[in-house]
């Protein structure tokens, strides 16, 4: 974009052309100086005020500190729920900052996100803590290139992971054999804090912050129906009720004999635990509050004993002997457990990602499994469950060939 610069009278003004507004072409003119070197400055300066549509810094000089306070105002605060954005602002603080805070954004290169990512690695950090690292500086990085155009290419887009024993994808796409999860079961009998969640996630395909958020309102034991409608979130230190992953994540789920069995002794087994316990028992209640515009709906945990005055008492499935909430946090525990005792590379997806596989592979419905998981739509369900759907198709020519020798006029 062009400008101009001009005296008139004592002073020198300087212009240009700005985008057309209703089809009209506009000039914008101003006081540049009392010199014709002023006026030019002046000029710049507009120039690049205009072109960054009111940034109040130049992009091409913008610290990796200061733009990433940008890129979690501008992007992380408008497009993610809560969880998200708490556990970015740490990795940002923590990880991003001390590394890379002093540098321009734009003197990031390949080679010092390698190091930075392969030092990261050998300090023993978890995969799945580096992954959340890495989707960071991902994601911010490529909202710089678009839509801002403060830097020209992404740097990250070149880096690569190190090499982990078992990655998230690996355990998360894992199909729990049914010796290994008589030995999960046998590990958590009936009666322990984490055996009812792991059935529920086996037997449904439900994610872990969906069963943890049940209560017994959401289960109809007669009809064998189990309602989706809420998952269980921390806002440090607390624990909420929050919207589902997605509009369509919210779904009402059959469930068979096993289950129900299972969560019909699991809740006279609750009601013995409150005898027993007595006023020591814990007692959940749900309790609006408001964040600025946004309604909030905490759980508190209180002994019987105590008295709540007009909170709400709600009823939750998962807890644990004494009456407290199981929660995504403690099921920590038994993931540990199966991982390193009984030698099993599972967390709690791989129970989603079983059952999803068993039923494909076994001939159901794929819009059925697609309602049943919760996906928004029945790409995510093909994309994910490609192995199975190919064992389908493979059964699928089996039985075709099958019923067209056996239609086959004889000879």
């Amino acid at each position: 974009m062009a400008g101009h610069v001009r005296k008139r009278g004592n002073k020198w003004y300087y212009s240009f052309e700005a985008s057309s507004v209703d089809g009209k072409r506009k000039r914008i003119e101003r006081v540049g100086g009392r010199t014709k070197k002023e006026a030019e400055a002046a000029l710049r300066k507009a120039l690049q005020e205009y072109e960054n549509a009111g940034l109040h810094f130049e992009p091409s000089e913008i610290s990796v500190a200061d733009y990433m306070d940008y890129w979690f105002k501008n992007y992380v605060m408008v497009n993610c729920k809560y969880n998200t954005q708490s556990a970015y602002e740490i990795i940002i603080r923590n990880h991003i900052k001390p590394a890379f805070g002093i540098y321009k954004l734009k003197s990031l290169t390949p080679a010092m996100l390698q190091e930075f990512v392969n030092n990261k690695y050998l300090t023993g950090i978890s995969k799945n803590h580096l992954t959340n690292i890495i989707c960071v500086l991902s994601g911010s990085l490529k909202y710089a290139v678009h839509p801002c155009n403060f830097i020209k290419d992404n740097p990250m887009q070149y880096v690569k992971y190190p090499k982990y024993e078992h990655s998230k994808t690996e355990i998360n796409h894992k199909v729990i054999t049914t010796e290994e999860f008589n030995h999960i079961i046998e590990r958590f009998p009936m009666g322990t804090t984490f055996h009812i969640p792991i059935m529920i996630g086996y037997y449904t395909g439900c994610r872990i912050g969906e069963v943890m958020a049940l209560t017994w309102d959401d289960i109809d034991l007669d009809k064998g129906i189990i309602d989706v409608n809420k998952i269980i979130y921390k806002r440090k230190p607390n624990w909420y009720f929050g919207s589902t992953k997605t509009e369509s994540s919210v779904r009402k789920i059959k469930i068979g004999k096993t289950l129900i069995d299972t969560l019909k002794q699991h809740r006279k087994l609750q009601m013995e635990n409150r005898l027993k316990y007595g006023q020591h028992y814990i007692q959940q209640y749900e309790v609006e509050e408001m964040d600025g515009n946004e309604t909030l709906r905490r759980i508190y945990s209180l002994p019987l004993s105590v008295n709540p005055g007009v909170m709400k008492p709600i009823q939750m499935v998962c807890t644990k002997e004494n009456g407290e909430i199981a929660t995504p946090d403690t099921f920590k525990y038994a993931s540990r457990v199966i991982n390193y005792s009984l030698g099993i590379p599972f967390n709690f997806h791989s129970l989603r990602h079983t059952h999803a596989t068993r039923l494909i592979e076994n001939g159901a419905n794929i819009k059925d499994v697609q309602l049943r998981l919760g996906h928004a739509n029945i790409e995510t369900t093909l994309d994910t469950y490609t192995h199975a759907t190919e064992k389908m198709a493979e059964q699928s020519v089996e039985i075709f060939e099958k019923v067209t020798k056996e239609n086959l006029p004889t000879k």
